[in-house]
């Protein structure tokens, strides 16, 4: 079976196609990495967040959405064990085991199976087919998405034509992709006296998961220390930032952009994007 035809399999077993005139298609950008480099050579095993994903997944194809999941070269991406806890489904083992096994169906992790295409094919195929764009959280965009060329380009894209773009935990690190140069403006955060760049997003307000947050778990990190954190990178680019107490649900949206500060938001992220997409 060829890489096409099982994607369009996999579209109509696992329902990812709109059932309705009125249905959006919601892009969902996940990360390849498996693991974030470090400081000192340093390297920690991460992925995407299951609730990060699957929650808002679970609403946009309840609400009869169309889901699209891409990566940058296509591959399919890998869920952050840490995150298969029912702390982060409200305590609801229920919820958790739901939404784990739609993740099963959707076979997004299967390195034969997954319906995950790339952006390269993403962008030959035209920006215009989709709505929305959703990018879930977990280390793993701090890897590669910051620095994603492709991502640049759509996210400038969805920008110049307001489409919702929205973002949680992690995930709004993925916005420094629309910055000229991304990877030299990560190099320069270890200088306070650096200036800000142009960016689309400058002077929006958003949230992304806090400096305080990174300090409180710190510990999953096995000793080593993040290279940069994302609340810095995205104020010394030029975002207005704001947070809430530590794991305390925040969605902060301004103009085309919803952003979610950590874990607990990503329903409210959802639910956000959900009444965006109404017709």
């Amino acid at each position: 079976m060829t890489h096409a035809i099982r994607n369009a399999t996999a579209a109509v077993l696992f329902g990812l196609t709109a059932a309705g005139a009125n249905a959006a298609n919601v892009l969902v950008v996940l990360s390849d990495a498996s693991q974030l480099e470090l400081r000192d050579n340093r390297t920690f095993d991460t992925g995407f967040y299951a609730n990060e994903l699957m929650q808002p997944v679970k609403k946009l194809l309840d609400a009869g959405h169309t889901v699209t999941f891409a990566t940058p070269l296509g591959k399919a991406p890998s869920l952050d064990r840490n995150s298969v806890d029912k702390s982060y489904f409200n305590n609801d083992e229920a919820s958790m085991r739901q939404h784990l096994a739609l993740l099963d169906k959707l076979r997004i992790t299967s390195v034969e199976q997954s319906p995950v295409v790339s952006l390269a094919r993403v962008e030959q195929g035209g920006y215009g087919r989709y709505d929305a764009v959703y990018v879930p959280g977990g280390h793993a965009p701090m890897q590669d998405l910051l620095h994603s060329a492709a991502l640049g380009r759509l996210l400038r894209d969805f920008h110049a034509q307001a489409k919702p773009t929205a973002l949680v935990c992690h995930g709004p690190i993925a916005l420094l992709s629309a910055l000229e140069q991304p990877e030299r403006f990560t190099g320069t955060l270890a200088s306070p006296a650096a200036a800000a760049p142009a960016w689309i997003y400058a002077g929006y307000r958003m949230t992304v998961i806090s400096n305080s947050e990174e300090d409180a778990a710190k510990g999953m990190l096995n000793g080593g220390t993040m290279k940069f954190l994302p609340q810095t990178a995205l104020q010394r680019a030029g975002g207005v930032y704001s947070s809430a107490a530590n794991w305390q649900s925040k969605v902060v949206v301004d103009r085309e952009l919803i952003t979610g500060q950590n874990p607990a938001s990503a329903a409210a992220v959802a639910d956000q994007l959900l009444a965006r997409l109404k017709p």
